[in-house]
């Protein structure tokens, strides 16, 4: 019922200085909405305030000021704005002129602002009380309203040394330091109304005008519906064209899960729904970007998140998971009994992510689209780092004391509670003045927003640009304008989110595939045999593979999953061992129960399904609910299903009973264990079995997982198992490639390669390799762009110069490449690796001549560029090769540690491979093994 105050403190640009001096500042004034119009006003004030800084300090222009005035109410800023600034500077001509200006602009909506900020023996300072007798002679020569206002930065006085810490950690500066910017004072806290009686009792007019300021300003935000951009006439009938066109596509190709009569009604169930909740629109732009994604070749998953559970997405292709065939639930996304925003999450691959989102600003124009911001806040652990830093108190300290804040879940306790439960802090507080002054700063800023940053994937789209809607800000490492409201009060403002995720799975699965398209067709493996028989129009298209390959599921048995999406970890792999998936249904379960809380029931879901314990019965009405997953519930459509075939719920309404239970609203949940109950007594279940039943679905609403998400990522997961399975080469390759600059990781894939695959690899080649990695013949070909310290486009110029024709020499190297240009480091790693063995092998002698070689490259190619002729030849061919240097080859230990720091990991060997008889004789196991042989049995010493 309070009505709220809405606006904003902007800094505009004026100018003080005399005739013919460059001077240009900006100073601040206050700008309130008084109705919807200067609401809008000060929305496309405050956007372009930040649109156009061009990195520097936002500022808005006298005359966009006054262009956008209408509605809104203007406070001059007090001595801190451009009129006393103007009179600070001794420039009555132009405090007059611009005061004329804002008056004619605003009419009786301008006041000169007044504010008195006197020091603890109630001196006002200088610059206000010199500037104040202009302000006041000037409103009173003008007519012009004064008002009193208290510049306020903190809530009460006693905070002002917690502010002024909180200035330094913003600035990198420290407390202790005494600088000009600090201009606050301990006066500048939210005073009450009697401290501004008694500080402007001289001036009781401007204290009045407080109160009538906040009586004109009426406007209240309100909540729009949503806004879209309109894509049809009569989006409506699109809709409906366009989804029971694409249907009848879909089963033409795939296998029917039920009748298409049920596939149709289902369809058309949708259909009704989205019609009636009004999101036609909605689903047209997101299949129309889809659409446009698919014909560019650019990978999108098969859905993401509960959106998958939709027919008409189906239809549509935005997704590619037949919702039917996994018994997934259209009420899970689109609630008619809940009203909310449709939420596709939608995977793209990470290297062509921006692509799409730059077709969308095409499509809808630049203005229209805009990435959400988010805040960073200041949490008790960092809070305490960056007080102790401004402090200047020892880092060791420091880190020890936010050490000794507990964390729950992912993040940190507060202060207040780390030193009601934590001692040792207490007592640090009580022994050590530093350390007080250290915790009661922190506590003050704690929860204080840090940093702004814009949101990883989502992205509005509006009908009209967006600053009618919304204020917009410029993210410095953006060219996308993002709002400056969060994701929370975008929607509030109308704005409807798409989600625009990037997934490196996708690029590691269309790398696999361009790769496998060289030389053969997907459907065909490295051996000439056809794997499946694809139907017409979806020869290598990944999501019509089989998902019954032997091959594949052998693969998951044997926990053979490195690089396998969803289940590389090591505790997957136990799962997927004591599991021994067989199904596409084990994959889905699988990646729903490995989570904390859930994975508990993983040993429970392995023994029933491989025939070691039988599975528990709830009810012969809901059994047959459960027997995908053992008679576990393990995902929340379960949780739905289970109420409406017990207790006669609708799926709707069964969504926001798992809604409640899931959240633990007691009062919701109050309300519904009676209907529940009643529900179920209908239905002929006993008292005790309903009770039961409503204690185990509360229980699982909380643990149960999406299983629209999990069923679109179990598929991914499939499809990457599928790849490595029947296209071992391509599928390491296109895996390695997407983290080439990663060693750490390479090394683990290149284990995989050499010892888990057995495959047959390249060393780096200055004639064989690529700059990422490849499939030759066969062979997995190392990529030089994964060396350290050289980069794909230094490893461009090798492949250029090689230009099809392998290098004889060095020399010929050092002719067709220009050596100066790839540079020495990328020279000198290139030789460590062995890279330059096909042209000589003593890779010392490589390495100690490669000066020699880079300055013979370098005469040549100058005379090339130059278009001489020199006296040995044209260009410079005939120039005589310089001597190499004569040193003997590395001896074998020094080679590899050569190898390893250009590579990050041994290659071509061991420093150990010398010792390996010996050790294995005298019991010394790897760490893999020891592994091994924990996860078989405890060790007996």
């Amino acid at each position: 019922g309070i009505q709220p105050i809405m606006g904003c403190q902007v800094d505009l640009a004026y100018d003080p200085a005399a005739p013919g001096e460059k001077i240009r500042l900006p100073a601040p004034v206050v700008l309130l909405a008084q109705n919807e119009r200067g609401y809008e006003n000060l929305l496309m004030l405050n956007s372009h305030l930040y649109l156009n800084s061009n990195g520097e300090v936002p500022q808005v222009q006298i005359s966009e000021l006054l262009e956008h005035a209408e509605g809104v109410i203007c406070l001059t800023g007090g001595s801190d704005g451009p009129l006393g600034r103007l009179l600070q500077a001794g420039q009555l001509a132009k405090t007059q002129s611009l005061a004329i200006k804002l008056a004619q602009a605003f009419g009786d909506r301008l006041y000169v602002e007044l504010q008195r900020h006197p020091s603890e023996d109630g001196i006002v300072p200088d610059a206000e009380r010199l500037s104040e007798r202009g302000l006041v002679e000037l409103a009173y020569s003008m007519d012009l309203p004064l008002v009193a206002t208290n510049d306020a930065y903190f809530d009460q006085a006693k905070m002002y040394e917690a502010h002024d810490a909180l200035l330094c950690i913003a600035d990198g500066s420290y407390v202790d330091q005494q600088e000009p910017r600090r201009r606050l004072t301990p006066q500048h806290y939210l005073k009450t109304p009697a401290e501004m009686a008694i500080l402007f009792a001289d001036l009781p007019e401007a204290l009045e005008n407080t109160v009538e300021v906040a009586r004109r300003c009426a406007f209240k935000a309100y909540t729009r519906d949503p806004i879209l951009p309109k894509f049809a006439d009569n989006e409506v009938d699109e809709l409906r064209r366009k989804s029971n066109e694409g249907l009848k596509q879909r089963l033409a190709v795939i296998q029917h899960a039920v009748s298409e009569k049920e596939y149709q009604k289902r369809l058309d169930f949708e259909l009704d729904t989205i019609e009636g909740m009004g999101f036609p629109g909605y689903f047209l732009i997101v299949a129309d970007f889809i659409a446009w994604t698919k014909a560019h070749n650019i990978p999108v998953g098969p859905g993401r998140g509960s959106g998958a559970g939709s027919l008409v997405a189906y239809a549509l292709t935005i997704t590619d998971l037949d919702p039917l065939r996994y018994g997934l639930l259209f009420e899970r996304f689109l609630n008619p009994e809940r009203v909310s925003i449709p939420d596709f999450d939608i995977d793209f691959c990470m290297d062509r992510r921006e692509e799409v989102i730059k077709y969308v600003q095409q499509k809808y124009g630049r203005d229209r689209v805009g990435q959400i911001i988010t805040f960073g806040a200041l949490l008790s652990k960092a809070a305490v780092r960056d007080v102790g830093r401004v402090l200047q108190m020892p880092y060791g300290q420091v880190d020890r004391l936010a050490k000794m804040i507990p964390v729950e879940g992912v993040k940190p306790v507060s202060i207040e509670k780390a030193l009601a439960d934590e001692p040792r802090l207490r007592q640090e507080a009580k022994s050590e003045e530093v350390v007080d002054r250290l915790l009661n700063y922190a506590r003050q800023v704690e929860g204080l927003l840090r940093n702004a940053s814009t949101h990883a994937a989502g992205v509005v789209i509006g009908d009209r640009p967006l600053e009618q809607l919304v204020p917009l800000y410029q993210d410095p490492r953006s060219d996308m304008p993002a709002t400056q409201f969060n994701m929370k009060w975008v929607e509030q403002a109308g704005l409807v989110k798409f989600d625009f995720l990037g997934l490196k799975t996708l690029t590691v699965i269309q790398n696999s595939i361009d790769l496998i398209n060289r030389t053969r067709k997907l459907h065909i493996n490295s051996k000439g045999h056809r794997l499946y028989e694809p139907k017409p129009g979806t020869e290598g298209d990944i999501n019509a593979i089989p998902l019954d390959d032997t091959l594949a599921f052998d693969l998951y048995s044997a926990a053979k999953t490195v690089a396998v999406f969803q289940v590389e970890s090591s505790g997957m792999m136990d799962a997927l061992k004591r599991m021994k998936p067989n199904c596409i249904e084990d994959i889905v379960a699988l990646v729903a129960l490995y989570r904390p809380g859930p994975m508990e029931n993983i040993p429970k879901y392995c023994e029933v399904k491989n025939g070691i314990s039988e599975r528990e019965l709830l009810h012969p009405s809901v059994d047959h609910i459960l027997d995908e997953t053992q008679g576990i519930i393990v995902y929340q459509e379960q949780v739905m299903e289970i109420a409406r075939q017990m207790a006669g719920y609708s799926l709707g309404g069964a969504d926001l009973l798992r809604r409640a239970m899931g959240k633990k609203i007691q009062e919701a949940m109050d309300a519904e264990k009676p209907k529940f109950l009643t529900g179920a007594a209908s239905n002929d279940v006993d008292e005790k079995t309903a009770n039961d039943t409503w204690d185990l679905l509360d229980k699982f609403a909380n643990y149960g997982f999406n299983k629209s998400h999990a069923a679109a990522y179990a598929v991914v997961s499939y499809q990457t198992a599928w790849l490595k399975a029947n296209h071992p080469v391509e599928f390491m390759a296109g895996v390695m490639n997407c983290d080439l600059h990663l060693t750490d990781k390479l090394a683990v894939y290149f284990n995989e390669v050499r010892k888990g695959l057995e495959l047959v690899f390249t060393p780096p080649c200055v004639n064989r390799s690529q700059p990422c990695f490849d499939v030759l013949e066969g062979a997995l070909v190392y990529g030089l762009g994964a060396l350290k310290n050289v980069g794909t486009e230094a490893m461009h110029l090798v492949v250029d110069g090689r230009a099809g024709k392998p290098f004889v020499t060095l020399f010929d190297f050092a002719r067709r490449v220009d050596l100066r240009r790839l540079g020495k480091r990328p020279l000198e790693m290139l030789a460590r690796a062995g890279a330059f063995d096909e042209l000589d092998r003593n890779r010392n002698r490589v390495f100690k001549s490669l000066d020699a070689l880079v300055g013979y490259s370098t005469v040549i190619h100058e005379q090339r560029n130059s278009n001489q002729v020199s006296l040995f030849g044209e260009a410079g061919d005939d120039l005589p090769e310089p001597r190499l240097s004569l040193v003997e080859s590395w001896l074998p230990a020094e080679q590899l540690g050569e190898e390893f720091k250009a590579i990050g990991f041994y290659l071509s060997g061991h420093p150990l491979d010398d010792y390996s008889s010996a050790l294995r004789r005298s019991g010394v196991i790897t760490l893999d093994q020891l592994l091994e042989k924990v996860k078989n049995g405890p060790l007996v010493a």
